[in-house]
């Protein structure tokens, strides 16, 4: 049997009144890449800040690596990494200064995390802008700083939210194997993101949350099989009710084009 990294047991949540998740069981093993994916206000961002112990007056319980994250005990967080789907990053800082905070954050000793962070920025082809301000960075090459941030300290388990916005195509294929790689290693990966073939190339177990509720979980092959589409896009329209995306495409391009093409 496979170790058990993440367990979430009746996991609810509501804000003034209005119910965001709605009794959400999860238990997720190490070595997993699980997708989890949803339409927008279905949870996926409060489970997560739940996980990390971002949010509080949460129902249910949340254990990772077999501690209850209510007992008050933070050390779990050395061992999980995370790159935020909207992050808040020091921009009059340079690359050097901000991931060496980051590394001392989780850590590391200050000349462990520069030497790691400069190594991996030069894999990324960065290495000339180590020492510059963020805030000359492109949005590609911030989220190339919150990726690599998330991963100085060697973490066992990885929440992604949305982390290839802004990346090119040659940085997404390497972003992709080295999530496989990391996988490999004993690594386990919560990816949530909207871009349904990413997830259903690099999720070896989707999780699909509607109204707060889990609709769907397995493998890509399997919910295939039971939903009779050939594409997650078409699982995740047919699960969520959402069919008309065809139409207003449609409608959008009749407005757009109902003048004519200008003279």
């Amino acid at each position: 049997m496979n170790e058990k990294v993440l367990s979430l047991n009746d996991l609810t949540m509501s804000y003034s009144g209005k119910t965001v998740l709605n009794g959400i069981n999860l238990d997720v093993y190490r070595g997993q890449i699980i997708g989890y994916i949803g339409p927008n206000g279905a949870g996926k961002s409060t489970t997560l800040k739940i996980i990390l112990g971002l949010i509080e007056g949460y129902g249910g319980t949340v254990e990772i690596l077999g501690k209850n994250i209510a007992s008050n005990n933070d050390s779990y967080k050395q061992k999980i990494g995370y790159v935020p789907e909207n992050a808040e990053i020091y921009d009059t800082l340079t690359a050097a200064e901000y991931l060496t905070f980051i590394g001392e954050l989780y850590g590391l000793e200050r000349q462990k995390a520069e030497d790691k962070a400069l190594r991996l920025l030069q894999q990324f082809d960065m290495e000339e802008v180590f020492h510059a301000r963020i805030s000359s960075f492109s949005k590609g090459m911030r989220q190339k700083v919150l990726i690599i941030s998330s991963l100085l300290h060697n973490p066992d388990i990885i929440f992604l939210d949305e982390p290839l916005s802004g990346l090119d195509a040659n940085s997404v294929m390497v972003i992709k194997d080295m999530l496989e790689d990391l996988a490999n290693q004993g690594k386990t990966i919560f990816y949530s993101s909207h871009i349904m073939d990413v997830v259903e190339k690099i999720s070896n177990r989707i999780v699909l949350l509607v109204n707060g509720k889990i609709a769907a979980d397995g493998s890509f092959d399997e919910l295939k099989a039971q939903s009779h589409e050939g594409s997650l896009e078409g699982i995740f329209n047919q699960l969520t009710g959402f069919d008309v995306h065809k139409v207003t495409a449609e409608n959008i391009v009749s407005i757009v084009t109902e003048d004519g093409p200008h003279e």
